[in-house]
């Protein structure tokens, strides 16, 4: 359990934000056009997730089945998840964009730790 409980602590607080080619996403129809077809994919943590329209978030981590919610709230993504049993908090987070090629997730509505996902 320690082990499952540092790796989803980690992916929280994957990698520290930094400005450089990044665009604040700033509305929900630019979050949709920048997800529609496509899949986040995190590769150090072996992470697929599927941001839908209708709010669902789906996929795995490790191999390990992710569900969750969410919706877009004063500018943030707002999301709760399930990782096969262990609940993930409900987090506002800081979205932005490189090109059509990445999103970075900042928690804490952008004061936290980021995770940068390639858009597959």
């Amino acid at each position: 359990m320690r082990l499952l409980r540092y790796l989803v602590l980690s992916l929280s607080a994957a990698l520290p934000a930094s400005a450089a080619d990044f665009q604040t996403v700033l509305d929900r129809d630019k979050f949709l056009s920048l997800i529609e077809g496509h899949e986040l994919h995190l590769d150090t943590w072996n992470i697929r997730l599927q941001v839908k329209p209708n709010g669902q978030i789906s996929g795995d981590m490790l191999g390990w089945e992710v569900t969750g919610n969410w919706q877009w709230k004063d500018g943030y993504f707002c999301r709760e998840m399930d990782w096969s049993g262990y609940e993930i908090d409900y987090n506002c987070q800081l979205v932005e964009a490189r090109g059509a090629e990445a999103l970075r997730f900042t928690v804490d509505q952008g004061a936290g730790k980021s995770a940068t996902f390639q858009l597959k």
